[in-house]
C-alpha cells in the first residue's frame, strides 16, 4: 500500500521542503521505500538533496506534460531517497498545463505508474493555491500542512482549507488533512503555545506531534545536500521527524488493522 502525503502551505518559509526532506529520510530509517516529488520550480526540495537544479535534464515538469515518463526523471539522493526532481522549466510546464486537458489530474496518473515501488511519495507543493499544488492535493490521500508558530503565520490556512474542501468535493473525495505540524516552534514562549491553540480552535485541525524545534541546524543541511538526520542525526530537530515518522507508521498499521 503506498501513501502519498501532499505537505502543502500557500505562504513560504514555513518549512514544507525541510519537513519533505526529513521526514522521507526518517522514513527510509524505518526501512520505508520513499519517493519525493519537487512541484516547486524553484527547486529548493531538489537542491537541499544535493542536487543542482540547473544540472537537471528531466524534471518533473515534463512528466507531467507527458513527454518524459517518471521513471526517466527518477534519481536517487544520498539520503536513500528516490526524488522526482525540479528547476525553473517546471513553471514553464506549469503554464502549458493551464490549457490542457486533465492537467489536475497528471501527477497522479504519473505517479500511479511507479507508487507500487514505494511505501510512501511526499509532495513539496510551491507556495501558490495554482495549478500544480491542486495536482497535489488531487494525487494524495493525505495533506500535512507546517505551519510556522508565529501570529501571521497561520493568517492564510482559512484559503488552504477551502482548497482542499473544493478538490475533496470535484476531484479526490479520498483526501483527508491529516493534520497541521508546527515548525520553527520554540516551547520556551507562551506565543507559541498560544499559537499552535489558536490553530487548533479556530479551524478545528489535528495539531501533529512532537512540533519541530527552531534550529539554525536545519538551515545548515542543504548546504551539504542532506536532510537533518544526515547531517546532525542525533539532534533534537532530527529526533522530532524520527517521532513524527513512527506516528505515520502507527497510524498506517492501525488503520490496516
Amino acid at each position: 500500500m503506498t501513501t502519498t502525503i501532499a505537505v502543502v502551505n500557500q505562504k513560504g518559509g514555513v518549512g514544507k521542503t525541510t519537513t519533505v526532506a526529513s521526514l522521507g529520510a526518517a522514513l527510509v530509517e524505518k526501512g520505508q521505500r520513499v519517493l519525493l516529488v519537487d512541484l516547486d520550480p524553484q527547486g529548493g526540495l531538489t537542491f537541499s538533496l544535493g542536487i543542482d537544479p540547473e544540472d537537471i535534464d528531466v524534471t518533473i515538469g515534463d512528466v507531467l506534460l507527458g513527454t518524459k515518463k517518471a521513471d526517466d526523471a527518477i534519481v536517487i539522493v544520498e539520503d536513500g531517497m528516490h526524488l522526482l526532481p525540479s528547476n525553473i522549466t517546471v513553471s514553464q510546464a506549469e503554464e502549458a498545463l493551464v490549457n490542457r486537458t486533465g492537467r489536475e489530474q497528471r501527477l497522479r496518473v504519473a505517479l500511479d505508474k511507479v507508487a507500487g515501488d514505494y511505501d510512501w511519495i511526499l509532495v513539496d507543493c510551491p507556495p501558490t493555491l495554482g495549478v500544480l499544488t491542486v495536482g497535489a492535493l488531487s494525487a494524495a490521500q493525505q495533506v500535512l500542512v507546517p505551519l510556522q508558530a508565529e501570529t501571521l503565520s497561520h493568517r492564510g490556512v482559512g484559503q488552504l482549507l477551502d482548497t482542499v474542501h473544493d478538490v475533496k468535493q470535484f476531484i479526490n473525495s479520498e483526501l483527508e488533512i491529516l493534520g497541521v505540524l508546527p515548525t520553527m516552534f520554540d516551547g520556551r514562549t507562551n506565543h507559541a503555545q498560544a499559537v499552535i491553540k489558536a490553530i487548533r480552535e479556530t479551524y478545528e485541525l489535528p495539531i501533529v506531534t512532537p512540533p519541530i524545534p527552531k534550529t539554525i541546524r536545519f538551515a545548515e543541511a542543504p548546504a551539504i545536500g542532506r536532510s537533518i538526520l544526515g547531517t546532525s542525526k542525533n539532534h533534537k530537530g532530527a529526533e522530532a521527524y524520527r517521532q513524527v515518522a513512527a506516528g505515520l507508521l502507527n497510524g498506517r498499521a492501525s488503520a490496516s488493522a
